[in-house]
């Protein structure tokens, strides 16, 4: 019975210090949810144990307070994440590079499609030139260090970039279908008229970068604070808007506008090969077309280009598109970790375009191998005819059409 005072003494104890916890907590949360990242830092500076620990004074501001509660990320990721940026920078600096080289060098090259390609892989060489260089020096940091100015100059080149390699493969799939499909019905693409879609291009993409710096939505450090991209945590609807509408226009568009294209133009030349087998059947001879049998038919090739196409656009632009679009529905799923790869990924794009769009092209190839052959892959001369094909003038047009397709695949 004696012992009861001593026990209720105990109990009181214990009740203050859980209510002292609770307290604790409740402060820490109101200071992450409502007061900002500033105040958080200096009341939680006596554990350094977060994501955010060596973020620059300067920058806080620009951290939302989600980042706060993951720690650090192992300095193993951020030296495999630096050497992977090293290798895709001189992977994307060189090849783009070389496309931009011989294509601009090469008279037969300088048509009003290939303005498209050299378009391509201008923005593709900027971007890598641009953003590999700070993110390879912030790896080696383990942070953020070069500033609140750099940060919007990073994230405005890769988003100004990346909107202008996006709507350039949506025209070169175009001019693929107006040549394709509508053949002679369509209106033949100009070098003034290649221009002024590149200037349209470029003018597009710039109004989506702008628009972050002028108040809908910002730029912000990402991830594991190494990279500086969109405010996808923002709570209010306001910024979150502007990566929905921004995915319309800069997504799902282009990726349909894609898809539609190379869908007509397969059909197109699967009817167009169907017809030549029908009419070199009634002529008994085994093809109208000479160097079919020596390869794959024509609209095998070409499913392959624009299944390869497709699928790394694809691949390459939808995992920044979840992370963004997690980090408006569900932000409890966003981790250093998960953000950052997206932002890689997208980045990837810029070293396989140059063999997506410029090596698969064969005057390209060459090109290459005049100018610099150990470079050059594959074959770069049309095989001669087999002795069982047979080419007659009722049937050139069409073929050289094809051929022109074939070439623009």
């Amino acid at each position: 019975m004696c012992s009861c005072p001593h026990q209720m003494e105990t109990l009181t104890r214990v009740n203050e210090s859980l209510v002292h916890t609770v307290g604790a907590v409740a402060i820490v949360s109101d200071v992450l949810t409502t007061i900002g990242p500033q105040f958080a830092r200096q009341y939680m500076k006596f554990n350094n144990h977060t994501v955010v620990d060596k973020v620059p004074p300067e920058m806080l501001h620009l951290i939302d307070t989600h980042w706060y509660q993951f720690p650090p990320m192992d300095p193993m990721w951020h030296k495999i994440l630096g050497l992977v940026m090293i290798v895709l920078g001189f992977m994307g600096w060189f090849g783009n590079g070389v496309v931009c080289y011989v294509f601009l060098l090469t008279p037969s090259l300088r048509t009003p499609s290939n303005l498209l390609v050299v378009n391509l892989a201008f923005s593709d060489f900027i971007m890598m030139v641009i953003m590999c260089p700070p993110m390879v020096i912030n790896c080696y940091f383990e942070t953020w260090i070069l500033g609140p100015l750099m940060c919007d100059i990073y994230a405005m080149v890769g988003s100004l970039c990346g909107g202008a390699s996006i709507w350039t493969m949506t025209a070169i799939a175009l001019d693929r279908y107006n040549v394709i499909v509508k053949g002679m019905s369509g209106t033949p693409l100009t070098i003034k008229r290649a221009l002024l879609q590149i200037l349209l291009i470029w003018t597009f993409a710039l109004v989506w970068t702008i628009l972050p710096m002028v108040g809908w939505n910002r730029y912000v450090p990402e991830g594991n604070m190494t990279a500086c991209g969109t405010d996808f945590l923002a709570d209010d609807w306001f910024s979150k808007s502007y990566i929905l509408v921004y995915s319309v226009f800069v997504y799902y568009t282009p990726l349909f506008t894609i898809i539609y294209s190379y869908y007509f133009i397969v059909s197109t030349v699967a009817a167009h090969e169907k017809g030549m087998r029908e009419q070199a059947k009634k002529m008994n001879v085994a093809s109208l077309r000479s160097g079919e049998n020596q390869g794959a038919s024509a609209e095998a090739k070409l499913a392959k280009v624009a299944l390869t196409t497709i699928s790394l656009w694809f691949l390459a632009w939808t995992p920044y598109l979840v992370i963004n679009y997690s980090g408006i529905f569900n932000k409890s799923i966003i981790t250093p970790m998960f953000s950052i790869w997206g932002s890689l990924f997208a980045k990837t794009n810029a070293t396989y375009n140059p063999i997506v769009y410029g090596i698969s092209h064969p005057k390209y190839r060459a090109a290459l191998k005049e100018k610099l052959p150990f470079l050059v892959c594959g074959e770069t001369e049309e095989t001669a005819p087999k002795s069982g094909a047979a080419t007659t003038p009722a049937v050139a047009p069409d073929a050289s059409s094809n051929a022109t397709a074939d070439g623009k695949a």
